[in-house]
Formats: C-alpha cells, structure tokens, sequence
C-alpha cells in the first residue's frame, strides 16, 4: 500500500512539474505507467478507469488524481477487511 502511495505521488509530482512545458505526450506515458504500476501493486479496481481517463484531460491532468483515487481504494480495502482472527468470537445472542 505504501509503494502503492509512493508511486501515485511520485505520478502526479512529476505532471505538476511537467504541467507548464506543456509535455503532453511525457504526461500520458506517466499516466499509463501509473496505471500500470497502481493496478500492479493493488490490484484491479473499477476507480482506476475512470481516473485513467480524467488524467488523459489536459487540464484536469495537474490535480493530484492518482494519489486521491490510491488513498479511495486502500480506505475501501481496509472498510471491507474482516477483524483480525485474534479477536475472540462474538457470542450468540439468544432472543427469547
């Protein structure tokens, strides 16, 4: 998750720097190789399409899309992990 962060960061640092040369095609090899990069380490998610496709924008490609949409799905992941198996097991509850 942390690689995953670092490689979302490291993606939209570079577009914010490279935003005023006007390097559109450097920005969506970015742009793919983020993608790639992201799906590799997290897995597939369906936010990734669609910020994929937000980045491919000219404009809309300086605000930071990769680092919020990895945030977005590590907080999912961790909303949708089951309890540690530590914890003991929650006891039954008889309703009368």
């Amino acid at each position: 998750m942390v690689l995953a962060m670092v490689v979302a960061v490291v993606a939209d640092g570079l577009q914010l720097l490279l935003a005023p040369m006007a390097w559109t095609l450097i920005e969506d090899v970015i742009d793919v190789v983020a993608m790639i990069l992201t799906t590799w380490i997290l897995g597939f998610h369906l936010l990734l399409l669609p910020t994929f496709l937000i980045e491919l924008v000219p404009v809309v490609d300086i605000i930071p899309t990769w680092t919020a949409c990895v945030a977005a799905v590590i907080a999912f992941r961790k909303s949708g992990e089951k309890p540690p198996p530590s914890s003991p097991p929650a006891k039954p509850v008889i309703d009368i």
